[in-house]
Protein backbone atom coordinates (compact mmCIF):
# COMPACT_ATOMS: atom_id res chain seq x y z
CA UNK A 1 0.00 0.00 0.00
CA UNK A 2 2.88 2.27 0.81
CA UNK A 3 4.50 1.99 -2.31
CA UNK A 4 1.34 2.77 -4.66
CA UNK A 5 1.04 5.77 -2.33
CA UNK A 6 4.45 6.73 -3.17
CA UNK A 7 3.90 5.91 -6.87
CA UNK A 8 0.71 7.60 -6.81
CA UNK A 9 2.07 10.73 -5.00
CA UNK A 10 5.16 11.51 -7.90
CA UNK A 11 2.62 10.61 -11.04
CA UNK A 12 0.46 13.34 -9.52
CA UNK A 13 2.90 15.83 -8.66
CA UNK A 14 4.57 15.46 -12.26
CA UNK A 15 0.78 15.72 -13.60
CA UNK A 16 0.14 19.14 -11.90
CA UNK A 17 2.52 21.34 -13.46
CA UNK A 18 2.44 23.45 -16.45
CA UNK A 19 5.37 22.19 -19.05
CA UNK A 20 8.00 24.47 -19.67
CA UNK A 21 9.83 24.16 -23.08
CA UNK A 22 13.44 24.00 -23.11
CA UNK A 23 15.67 25.76 -25.85
CA UNK A 24 19.15 25.87 -27.06
CA UNK A 25 20.56 29.03 -28.62
CA UNK A 26 24.08 28.64 -30.35
CA UNK A 27 26.15 31.85 -30.53
CA UNK A 28 28.37 31.11 -33.04
CA UNK A 29 32.18 33.43 -33.41
CA UNK A 30 34.13 33.68 -36.24
CA UNK A 31 37.02 35.79 -37.29
CA UNK A 32 38.63 37.13 -40.85
CA UNK A 33 40.70 39.96 -42.00
CA UNK A 34 37.96 42.32 -41.24
CA UNK A 35 37.80 41.43 -37.76
CA UNK A 36 35.58 39.22 -35.41
CA UNK A 37 32.14 37.83 -36.51
CA UNK A 38 28.96 36.79 -35.25
CA UNK A 39 26.62 34.31 -37.22
CA UNK A 40 23.02 35.50 -37.36
CA UNK A 41 19.80 34.14 -39.01
CA UNK A 42 16.40 35.27 -40.16
CA UNK A 43 13.73 34.10 -37.79
CA UNK A 44 11.01 32.02 -39.85
CA UNK A 45 8.29 31.45 -37.27
CA UNK A 46 6.09 33.61 -34.83
CA UNK A 47 6.11 35.70 -32.74
CA UNK A 48 8.73 37.92 -34.92
CA UNK A 49 9.15 35.94 -37.46
CA UNK A 50 11.44 37.81 -40.02
CA UNK A 51 13.70 39.81 -37.51
CA UNK A 52 17.60 38.53 -36.77
CA UNK A 53 17.94 35.85 -34.02
CA UNK A 54 20.52 33.38 -33.50
CA UNK A 55 20.55 30.07 -34.41
CA UNK A 56 18.69 27.39 -31.77
CA UNK A 57 16.05 24.55 -31.43
CA UNK A 58 13.76 22.71 -28.90
CA UNK A 59 15.69 20.37 -27.18
CA UNK A 60 13.47 16.67 -28.32
CA UNK A 61 12.05 14.46 -25.85
CA UNK A 62 14.77 11.69 -26.64
CA UNK A 63 18.20 14.52 -26.60
CA UNK A 64 20.74 15.64 -24.36
CA UNK A 65 21.02 19.29 -24.35
CA UNK A 66 24.54 18.89 -25.38
CA UNK A 67 23.57 16.91 -28.32
CA UNK A 68 20.44 19.39 -29.22
CA UNK A 69 23.62 22.30 -29.43
CA UNK A 70 25.73 19.77 -31.47
CA UNK A 71 23.00 19.07 -33.77
CA UNK A 72 22.15 22.43 -34.77
CA UNK A 73 25.91 23.45 -35.14
CA UNK A 74 25.98 20.77 -37.25
CA UNK A 75 23.19 22.06 -39.01
CA UNK A 76 24.52 25.36 -39.72
CA UNK A 77 28.35 24.13 -40.64
CA UNK A 78 28.37 20.59 -41.82
CA UNK A 79 31.18 19.93 -39.43
CA UNK A 80 31.43 17.86 -36.47
CA UNK A 81 34.68 18.84 -34.09
CA UNK A 82 34.07 23.05 -33.44
CA UNK A 83 34.50 24.24 -30.33
CA UNK A 84 31.25 24.44 -28.30
CA UNK A 85 30.76 25.27 -24.41
CA UNK A 86 27.77 25.99 -22.48
CA UNK A 87 27.75 29.36 -21.29
CA UNK A 88 24.42 30.09 -19.29
CA UNK A 89 20.79 29.14 -18.40
CA UNK A 90 18.35 32.60 -19.64
CA UNK A 91 15.38 31.90 -18.25
CA UNK A 92 13.06 35.07 -17.56
CA UNK A 93 9.70 34.24 -17.26
CA UNK A 94 8.73 36.82 -19.85
CA UNK A 95 11.48 36.48 -22.60
CA UNK A 96 9.70 34.31 -25.12
CA UNK A 97 6.19 36.26 -25.71
CA UNK A 98 5.13 32.80 -28.06
CA UNK A 99 5.23 30.42 -24.76
CA UNK A 100 7.42 29.75 -21.64
CA UNK A 101 10.77 29.08 -22.95
CA UNK A 102 13.98 28.09 -20.61
CA UNK A 103 17.04 28.91 -23.07
CA UNK A 104 20.50 27.19 -22.56
CA UNK A 105 22.92 29.00 -24.46
CA UNK A 106 26.58 27.20 -25.84
CA UNK A 107 29.28 29.36 -27.72
CA UNK A 108 31.00 28.46 -30.36
CA UNK A 109 34.27 29.63 -32.05
CA UNK A 110 34.46 28.97 -35.95
CA UNK A 111 37.46 28.97 -38.61
CA UNK A 112 36.30 31.08 -40.99
CA UNK A 113 37.43 29.99 -44.57
CA UNK A 114 36.01 29.76 -48.12
CA UNK A 115 34.00 26.61 -47.23
CA UNK A 116 32.35 28.22 -44.55
CA UNK A 117 31.88 32.17 -45.14
CA UNK A 118 28.78 31.49 -46.74
CA UNK A 119 26.87 29.54 -44.49
CA UNK A 120 22.92 28.66 -45.28
CA UNK A 121 20.35 26.35 -43.48
CA UNK A 122 17.19 24.94 -44.69
CA UNK A 123 14.49 27.54 -44.26
CA UNK A 124 16.70 30.39 -43.20
CA UNK A 125 19.00 33.50 -44.61
CA UNK A 126 22.42 33.46 -42.80
CA UNK A 127 24.95 36.07 -42.54
CA UNK A 128 28.24 36.88 -40.87
CA UNK A 129 27.69 40.46 -39.46
CA UNK A 130 30.83 42.56 -37.94
CA UNK A 131 30.81 42.34 -34.05
CA UNK A 132 30.85 46.61 -33.90
CA UNK A 133 27.90 46.17 -36.32
CA UNK A 134 25.50 43.54 -35.02
CA UNK A 135 21.73 44.58 -35.06
CA UNK A 136 18.66 44.02 -32.89
CA UNK A 137 18.12 40.86 -32.37
CA UNK A 138 14.99 38.62 -30.81
CA UNK A 139 14.12 37.96 -27.24
CA UNK A 140 17.24 38.56 -25.38
CA UNK A 141 19.29 37.39 -27.83
CA UNK A 142 21.85 40.70 -27.65
CA UNK A 143 22.27 39.46 -23.71
CA UNK A 144 23.29 36.21 -24.92
CA UNK A 145 26.20 37.48 -27.35
CA UNK A 146 27.27 40.05 -24.65
CA UNK A 147 27.70 37.31 -21.80
CA UNK A 148 29.30 35.39 -23.95
CA UNK A 149 31.59 38.25 -25.64
CA UNK A 150 32.59 38.62 -21.96
CA UNK A 151 33.22 34.88 -21.81
CA UNK A 152 35.36 34.68 -24.49
CA UNK A 153 37.80 37.21 -23.71
CA UNK A 154 38.14 35.71 -20.24
CA UNK A 155 39.27 32.88 -21.92
CA UNK A 156 41.26 34.38 -24.46
CA UNK A 157 43.52 36.10 -21.49
CA UNK A 158 44.82 32.95 -19.97
CA UNK A 159 44.17 30.30 -22.47
CA UNK A 160 45.14 30.09 -25.91
CA UNK A 161 41.74 29.68 -27.17
CA UNK A 162 41.86 32.23 -29.48
CA UNK A 163 43.55 30.06 -31.79
CA UNK A 164 40.34 28.32 -32.14
CA UNK A 165 39.44 30.82 -34.61
CA UNK A 166 42.77 30.99 -36.81
CA UNK A 167 43.75 28.96 -39.77
CA UNK A 168 46.21 26.03 -38.66
CA UNK A 169 49.01 27.86 -40.42
CA UNK A 170 48.55 31.74 -39.48
CA UNK A 171 51.11 35.05 -39.06
CA UNK A 172 51.51 37.23 -36.12
CA UNK A 173 50.00 40.17 -37.46
CA UNK A 174 46.94 38.00 -37.79
CA UNK A 175 47.25 36.97 -34.41
CA UNK A 176 47.58 40.40 -33.12
CA UNK A 177 44.88 41.53 -35.61
CA UNK A 178 42.49 38.82 -33.60
CA UNK A 179 43.35 39.77 -29.80
CA UNK A 180 42.54 43.26 -30.55
CA UNK A 181 38.98 42.35 -32.03
CA UNK A 182 38.60 40.23 -29.52
CA UNK A 183 39.22 42.75 -26.89
CA UNK A 184 38.00 45.52 -29.20
CA UNK A 185 41.00 48.03 -28.26
CA UNK A 186 44.33 49.04 -29.52
CA UNK A 187 47.27 46.91 -28.05
CA UNK A 188 51.05 47.14 -28.18
CA UNK A 189 52.28 45.58 -31.24
CA UNK A 190 55.68 44.98 -30.05
CA UNK A 191 54.85 43.96 -25.89
CA UNK A 192 52.46 41.23 -27.77
CA UNK A 193 54.95 39.78 -30.25
CA UNK A 194 57.71 39.32 -26.92
CA UNK A 195 54.83 37.62 -24.98
CA UNK A 196 53.58 35.05 -27.43
CA UNK A 197 57.25 34.34 -28.92
CA UNK A 198 58.46 33.68 -25.88
CA UNK A 199 55.81 31.21 -24.66
CA UNK A 200 57.44 28.70 -26.54
CA UNK A 201 54.05 27.75 -28.08
CA UNK A 202 54.27 28.39 -31.89
CA UNK A 203 55.98 26.64 -34.42
CA UNK A 204 58.05 28.47 -36.99
CA UNK A 205 57.23 26.75 -40.44
CA UNK A 206 59.79 28.34 -42.68
CA UNK A 207 56.75 29.22 -44.56
CA UNK A 208 55.79 32.66 -45.46
CA UNK A 209 52.32 34.14 -46.36
CA UNK A 210 52.79 36.85 -49.42
CA UNK A 211 49.27 37.77 -50.35
CA UNK A 212 49.62 41.21 -48.75
CA UNK A 213 53.21 42.15 -49.70
CA UNK A 214 56.30 40.92 -51.73
CA UNK A 215 58.35 40.07 -48.89
CA UNK A 216 55.80 38.00 -47.21
CA UNK A 217 55.21 37.60 -43.22
CA UNK A 218 56.64 34.20 -41.51
CA UNK A 219 53.40 31.45 -40.83
CA UNK A 220 53.31 29.67 -37.64
CA UNK A 221 51.39 26.96 -35.71
CA UNK A 222 50.08 26.42 -32.35
CA UNK A 223 51.28 23.59 -30.71
CA UNK A 224 49.29 22.00 -28.83
CA UNK A 225 51.21 19.17 -27.49
CA UNK A 226 53.29 21.37 -25.62
CA UNK A 227 50.88 23.02 -24.50
CA UNK A 228 49.16 20.48 -23.32
CA UNK A 229 52.68 19.35 -21.94
CA UNK A 230 53.41 22.65 -20.05
CA UNK A 231 49.86 22.87 -18.35
CA UNK A 232 50.28 19.44 -16.65
CA UNK A 233 53.07 21.29 -15.35
CA UNK A 234 51.67 23.94 -14.08
CA UNK A 235 51.77 26.11 -16.68
CA UNK A 236 49.94 29.43 -17.24
CA UNK A 237 49.15 30.72 -20.48
CA UNK A 238 48.72 35.12 -20.20
CA UNK A 239 48.14 37.62 -23.01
Amino acid sequence: MTTKRVKGTIKKAYQDKEPVLLAVDCIIFGFDIEGLKLLIFKRHYQPLAGEWSLLGSFVERDENIKDTAHRVLKEVTGFNKIFVEQLHTFGSVARDSGDRVVSIAYWSLIKLNEQNTHLNVEGYEAKWVDFKKVPKLVLDHNEMVNVALSRLRERARIRPIGFELLPDKFTLPQLFNLYQAIYQTTLDDRNFRRKILRSGLLLELGEKDKSTSKRGAQLYKFDYDRYEQLTKEGYLFEI
